[in-house]
């Protein structure tokens, strides 16, 4: 897969997608790199720690986040996608629903959308990820928690978004998806899906996976969010294990170790 002007080799190797949220509510690093030289000098730190694609956010979706109008999420993103690209010419993903903003990412630079909702927010995201042909992670993700068979209902859901994909006329060549651990699934459930990510490979596109510091691990472990970057790890290692070869992280230099390391295990 090619995303900016990189080729991706997912059969064969895993990939770092580093963190940067550039919003004051998130979840674990709210408000540290809303200022523009902070958010340069941690991306410059996670691409100097390995770190192959940095994930652009403007607006928190942690469980409560407070919803932010489209200008507001421009004007905190597209100003930080241009100073990357102007510094460091890494390869940009962007962390947005909203196909307005995906719009405005595009005109900035970003080589990459990453949609939480998976097309479904409003029906527009679709047609114009066809019409840019850009990369784009689509997350599986539901307003309601009413699952019949839960396995089934994920893979239900994911053919979904994969047909409205088709329908608006994008490549499956430019399509990542990702399970959605975190959204609109209980603790058991997110746990279940983590043992059963090979289910995903029936797609034949890329998977993603992005577990870092969220619930499932603080309630695991009983650790706060700034405690969780070994369950994340261990998530990771599990991951590319099931099959998934991104995965999106705040802890970049511990999860770029052990993805090598799982990663030298599995060639022989």
């Amino acid at each position: 897969m090619k995303i900016g002007k990189r080729q991706f080799d997912m059969k064969n190797h895993g990939y770092i997608m580093g963190i940067l949220n550039v919003t004051p509510d998130s979840f674990s690093d709210g408000g540290r790199y809303t200022r523009l030289d902070a958010a340069l000098k941690h991306a410059e730190q996670m691409l100097g720690e390995g770190a192959d694609i940095i994930d652009v956010g403007g607006e928190s979706t942690r469980p409560g986040h407070e919803k932010i109008t489209v200008d507001e999420e421009i004007e905190r993103t597209a100003p930080v996608i241009e100073a990357l690209k102007r510094e460091f010419d890494p390869v940009i993903s962007l962390d947005t629903y909203k196909w307005q903003v995906a719009e405005e990412g595009i005109r900035a630079g970003a080589d990459m959308i990453n949609d939480i909702w998976g097309l479904k927010w409003d029906g527009k995201m679709a047609p114009l990820l066809a019409r840019e042909g850009l990369p784009a992670c689509l997350m599986h993700n539901r307003k309601n928690t009413d699952y019949k068979n839960f396995l089934s209902d994920v893979i239900k859901d994911l053919r979904e978004t994969m047909q409205t994909a088709g329908e608006a006329g994008m490549r499956k060549e430019q399509i990542l998806l990702d399970p959605g651990i975190g959204f609109a699934k209980t603790l058991e459930q997110n746990l279940m899906l983590m043992n059963h990510l090979e289910l995903l490979l029936e797609f034949q596109v890329p998977v993603l996976l992005g577990t870092s510091r969220k619930s499932m691990i603080g309630f695991t472990l009983d650790l706060p969010a700034d405690e969780r970057t070994e369950g994340t790890v261990a998530t990771t290692v599990s991951g590319y294990m099931k099959g998934c070869r991104m995965f999106r992280v705040h802890d970049v230099k511990e999860n770029r170790r052990a993805l090598t390391m799982i990663e030298a295990i599995c060639r022989y």
